[in-house]
């Protein structure tokens, strides 16, 4: 069944008590039920006391590859039968869906047996500030904090990993304009260093132009950025690919910490 937004209000309270595994979809709905942003469709197996709760975009256009199907689920067996409703999951066009990792395995069987093709994303860890009062003394002196807009769009998207395409723009676009964000900006006023939040409520997308590296930018922007959903009573977590040491090593010394047994993934099914 699809959820009201009274009822979204009631399955965020339900998902806190499930943290740390259920953050992304508790994240999600924190968001979601306080700020506008791309329409999703939210569904439970049954309500009110529901085991799989799945998140998923309503696509506008054929290239939208960015709009992640969100998962969490405390029962096995109802995911598989959920998964295998044709109603709940349109298998027949792209998907780019995110889950932690044991119940991808179940996705990945039910995609097996409509013969769907998969490929892996990428693989994470999830990284969460439990206290705000753990981030180290940051010096800001001399420098210029500000949000991005939409003039900063095409900076973003041609330097992210996954940027400089229309899917990559949208999404882009959805969370600069709707959600929070924090850049360093230089004498002229153009960003040189920036933060995002994704629709799930995980900080990312942390940046810094080449030439403005070492400079302490990127510390500055994730103390800035806790420090502001800290005080919203928004969670404060993100994701680290797991072959990116370097950040992995950058939010530790934040004060981040991770649940060494949780692992997040995301698999694209069918082709682009």
């Amino acid at each position: 069944m699809e959820l009201t937004e009274d009822q979204l209000k009631v399955a965020e309270i339900e998902l806190q008590r499930q943290l740390p595994q259920s953050l992304k979809i508790y994240g999600f709905l924190v968001l979601r039920n306080r700020v506008k942003s791309d329409p999703y469709i939210v569904l439970v197996d049954r309500w009110p006391q529901f085991s799989v709760i799945i998140c998923k975009p309503k696509y506008k256009q054929k290239t939208d590859l960015f709009k992640d199907t969100m998962v969490f689920a405390n029962d096995e067996a109802i995911l598989t039968e959920t998964l295998r409703n044709s109603s709940v999951i349109d298998w027949s066009r792209y998907l780019c869906l995110g889950i932690t990792l044991p119940h991808m395995e179940i996705v990945k069987a039910v995609a097996a047996e409509r013969n769907v093709p998969n490929n892996q994303l990428s693989l994470c860890h999830m990284m969460i500030l439990e206290d705000v009062s753990k981030l180290p003394a940051i010096d800001c002196s001399g420098i210029c904090l500000s949000s991005l807009d939409e003039s900063h769009l095409d900076l973003v998207n041609q330097t992210w990993k996954f940027g400089s395409n229309e899917g990559a723009a949208r999404m882009i676009r959805n969370m600069v304009t709707n959600f929070p964000s924090c850049c360093v900006l230089d004498s002229e006023g153009k960003p040189v260093s920036w933060i995002l939040t994704y629709v799930y409520c995980a900080v990312g997308m942390l940046y810094t132009l080449p030439e403005h590296r070492g400079k302490g930018y990127a510390k500055v922007l994730i103390s800035s950025m806790a420090k502001n959903f800290s005080g919203q009573g928004y969670p404060v977590f993100c994701f680290i690919e797991e072959e990116n040491r370097t950040s992995y090593q950058l939010f530790k010394g934040m004060g981040f910490s991770e649940d060494p047994s949780y692992r997040e993934t995301w698999y694209g099914f069918n082709d682009f």
